[in-house]
């Protein structure tokens, strides 16, 4: 099980594909972890090096508890370990807090990005960031994780038999995760607002949102800023859509991937 303890923590990852294909890391959103990406790991492994890591408070990473941290420290984390795999240039997509990072090492890191895919898509996070933390510790956290990633999701899929299936997974460990850790991500994201940098964003970039998104109207901000970016809305999902409509996710960043020269001639 590798991990990643360039920034001081244990950042867990796992890596699927052959050591030689072009590198795809993939960063999940909040509340969710690496699994968040199971079918694109599926889809893309074939072609890719894909490198699903957990962010810290999620899965089997760290989840530090004491003084507050960035959004740049967790770029840190999502950068030692690409240190540790070889990865000196990738595909990059993040979904949420994971769009955010994403974002973030296509700012401050251009020359490390072949291209950026943003799902949801905001430069800024969530503005009502402590109604949205200050249920954490007086809550049953499984309990409420799962209310969160309801709101996530288009109208009725946490209630099909699959959907259901699907979110079960990121709270059946609740008991081994940290309010105050989770709490804190959500500080971080929305602590930094990257808009006015948006025009200088270099690498190409996709921006995907869920037509029930509540992030649609900053995805499409943030695309209407990045010079050449692509803007797609997948129907009947919402923020979390890769895991909602696989198919059409897949499909919308296989056609990017294409279009912009980044997909390799074996998957084409």
């Amino acid at each position: 099980m590798p991990y990643s303890t360039r920034n001081g923590l244990r950042i867990h990852y796992e890596t699927h594909g052959a050591p030689d294909a072009p590198p795809m890391v993939l960063i999940h959103a909040n509340p969710f972890d690496r699994r968040l990406w199971l079918y694109q790991v599926a889809r893309f492994s074939p072609f890719y090096r894909v490198v699903a890591v957990d962010l810290r408070g999620y899965g089997h990473s760290d989840k530090p508890e004491g003084a507050p941290f960035t959004l740049r420290d967790m770029m840190q984390d999502v950068l030692g370990v690409c240190a540790d795999e070889g990865i000196s240039r990738a595909v990059f997509a993040g979904v949420s807090v994971g769009s955010g990072i994403a974002m973030l090492i296509a700012l401050d890191h251009p020359d490390m990005v072949e291209a950026c895919v943003l799902v949801g898509g905001s430069s800024n996070g969530p503005r009502d960031v402590e109604t949205i933390v200050a249920p954490f510790g007086k809550r049953d956290l499984g309990g409420y994780l799962m209310e969160l990633m309801r709101g996530y999701v288009a109208p009725g899929f946490a209630d099909t038999r699959l959907g259901n299936w699907a979110l079960r997974l990121f709270v059946e460990d609740a008991g081994r995760l940290s309010a105050a850790c989770i709490a804190n991500i959500f500080r971080a994201r929305a602590s930094l607002d990257m808009t006015e940098r948006l025009p200088g964003l270099k690498p190409p970039t996709l921006v995907v949102n869920g037509a029930y998104d509540l992030s649609l109207e900053a995805g499409r901000l943030t695309a209407s800023r990045i010079p050449g970016a692509r803007h797609v809305v997948l129907p009947n999902t919402g923020h979390a859509c890769c895991i909602e409509d696989p198919e059409g996710f897949d499909a919308a960043m296989i056609d990017f991937l294409r279009d912009c020269g980044k997909l390799p001639p074996t998957m084409a």
